[in-house]
């Protein structure tokens, strides 16, 4: 190997190190201030690239180390029956991370062309890449997972900039901050614009402790949630032999008497049984008897519509059952998982063996979209089945606006890796965003309940079998971001670009 090889294979390695290192910023590590060091590592390297090609090279080689660390956790799901689907691993792992790392690298194409240099550069790299975080949670059904706007779920007051920015927002102010020790180490007067963007963090930490202090935790009274979490192992959970044993161990949990004030709700995870329990009157039986006609059940479950051609319509839906176990509302997951609950380009991959990790007899079908429930006792609220609750956009109904989000999930796929912790983080910025609480019951973790504002009230830990009787918060008044969306984000980066270009201009 040539010394010009080696050079180049250094400069590979250390922009894929700088991904990694950005990936260790996020939850549950939350070492953000790895970023202060892997961004100014990211625009060095890219203002040396002779050209455009290089240029996305660059950006995609750190998109490539970022998201197969960030997304490391998607594997695990591949081991709970590895004898079937352990070959996928590395395809549904590597081929993801290099498909999310394709955004980062037309990044990096894009502002090597408008403002190739000095603070030019690190004021445009992080607002091309926000614009490219948006459209990865936008196009093709969209999988905004490991944004790096996750990284302010560890950084104090400045999480609640999400309720004016959003998760996107984040992402250009944290990459925009972690940019700016480049621009010091370039000196002149470009080390006090550098300044000027820095004093920013501090500013809005502080702003954001204000705003806490300024809300406490209000709660709605005469309303106790007890969140169940049956810790159900991924390969116990659909096996006909485990039925009743499931069943009974929701009930035992359920129907515990309370601590403290009476449970008015229960919830129940995604997919809590393996059955349809709308349409059995034995398990709608042995519920009432718990229920005593006037607790209400809030279950993630199967459901089934039969067309009137016999064919059937399979959903996974959460059903709210009333005192007497009367199933009287349903929501269908709108937001499928892509390769669990369907399987993409189909026609294609399924001849090549490829398959749902999801094991019923048909891909799901797609409910109609955000809508908020009407609880007995509870007021409104705007179910998000698992995944659903990473989107920030599309998650309520704008037109009947909820008082509360509810969660429900089943994380065992993942065992004790990364993708549960990040997974509740994204709802903590759910709740700040939207300025509502959020209530989660998840299979295995974590479970909890969370105030508008983001702080979490109560949680569990993963892997416990456990109840949490927990108040629910009272919400707050739409924030920024609930009501204008993604419009002021659109405003920054436009900003952020425009005073690069300018200050490309005037070097």
């Amino acid at each position: 190997m040539t010394a010009d090889q080696t050079a180049r294979w250094k400069q590979r390695l250390l922009l894929v190190g700088a991904g990694v290192s950005g990936a260790l910023a996020l939850p549950p590590i939350g070492l953000w201030p790895l970023l202060l060091v892997a961004v100014p590592l990211v625009l060095h390297q890219l203002e040396r690239v002779p050209g455009g090609r290089q240029a996305f090279g660059a950006g995609f080689l750190v998109g490539l180390g970022y998201f197969v660390v960030a997304l490391h956790w998607i594997g695990v799901a591949f081991l709970v029956d590895a004898a079937t689907y352990l070959w996928m691993m590395p395809f549904a792992v590597g081929g993801l991370a290099a498909f999310m790392a394709l955004y980062w690298g037309l990044a990096a194409l894009v502002a090597w062309g408008l403002i190739r240099r000095g603070v030019s550069l690190a004021l445009g790299f992080p607002a091309v890449l926000a614009a490219a975080e948006w459209l990865r949670g936008h196009l093709l059904t969209g999988f905004p997972w490991a944004a790096p706007g996750l990284a302010a779920t560890g950084m104090g007051g400045v999480l609640q900039l999400a309720a004016l920015i959003g998760m996107t927002g984040l992402s250009l102010l944290i990459m925009l901050w972690a940019a700016m020790p480049f621009a010091l180490w370039r000196g002149g007067r470009e080390r006090w614009l550098a300044l000027a963007v820095l004093a920013l963090m501090p500013l809005a930490h502080v702003w954001g402790q204000y705003r806490l202090a300024s809300h406490p935790t209000a709660l709605v009274p005469g309303v106790t949630l007890r969140l169940v979490q049956p810790n159900i192992a991924q390969d116990d959970k659909w096996r006909a032999e485990n039925t009743r044993v499931i069943f009974d161990t929701l009930k035992e949990l359920s129907f515990r008497p309370a601590q403290g004030a009476p449970v008015t709700h229960i919830i129940w995870p995604e997919s809590a049984v393996s059955f349809f329990i709308d349409e059995s009157a034995e398990a709608r039986k042995e519920l009432a008897e718990g229920l005593k006609g006037e607790t209400v059940l809030l279950t993630g479950a199967l459901r089934r519509d039969v067309r009137p051609d016999g064919s059937e319509s399979l959903f996974t839906s959460l059903i709210v059952f009333d005192g007497t176990a009367r199933p009287v509302d349903h929501y269908d997951k709108w937001r499928l998982v892509p390769g669990g609950e369907f399987l993409p380009f189909e026609s294609i991959l399924k001849p090549l063996g490829f398959r749902r990790v999801v094991t019923v007899p048909e891909s799901f079908e797609a409910g109609p979209g955000p809508v908020s429930l009407a609880i007995p006792g509870a007021g409104k609220t705007a179910p998000l089945i698992c995944y659903e609750v990473i989107f920030p956009h599309r998650l309520v109904d704008p037109k009947n606006r909820p008082q509360w989000l509810l969660n429900i999930t089943n994380d065992g796929w993942f065992g004790r890796s990364a993708g549960p912790g990040q997974h509740f983080a994204q709802a903590r910025l759910r709740a700040v965003e939207q300025g509502l609480p959020l209530a989660r019951a998840a299979n295995t973790g974590i479970s909890g309940v969370i105030d508008p504002l983001g702080r979490v009230l109560a949680r569990s830990e993963l892997e416990d079998r456990t109840t949490l009787d927990v108040p629910l918060p009272l919400p707050l008044p739409a924030t920024a971001y609930a009501r204008y969306g993604d419009g002021l984000l659109a405003g920054l980066i436009a900003g952020v670009v425009l005073i690069g270009w300018r200050w490309r201009k005037s070097l």
